[in-house]
């Protein structure tokens, strides 16, 4: 996975994720991921980066997981939450920051700049 900042501009935590990076000097790549999802494959290697199962990377409270009739604990296997997120990437949780092969979600914000240490 390149590195990058998976960006959605309406999300405040993205906002402020991406402000405090070019703050801090620090230049990403922004994939604002709604126009350009990433792949099963990608979000895999996205969950290894981060250790993390798909679900992990679900947004639970999202009005479109309940549309969708999705549960936490429906029994789906790794694959099929990969899957989901693939086909609808606004529950994929945000902002995810990938560095020199590592990742990060920015919530809260700060939790990012681990990434950077030593650059």
């Amino acid at each position: 996975m390149r590195d990058g900042i998976l960006h959605n501009p309406r999300c405040s935590k993205s906002r402020e994720t991406l402000n405090l990076l070019r703050d801090r000097g620090v230049d990403l790549p922004v994939i604002e991921y709604l126009q350009t999802p990433p792949t099963k494959a990608e979000l895999a290697e996205i969950c290894r980066l981060l250790g993390v199962k798909p679900l992990q990377l679900v947004r639970t409270k999202e009005a479109l997981f309940a549309e969708l009739g999705l549960g936490k604990d429906n029994g789906y296997s790794d694959a099929q939450w990969l899957a989901v997120l693939a086909e609808h990437p606004k529950l994929l949780e945000r902002p995810i920051v990938i560095h020199k092969g590592r990742a990060a979600i920015g919530r809260p914000p700060e939790q990012v700049l681990a990434l950077f240490d030593g650059r």
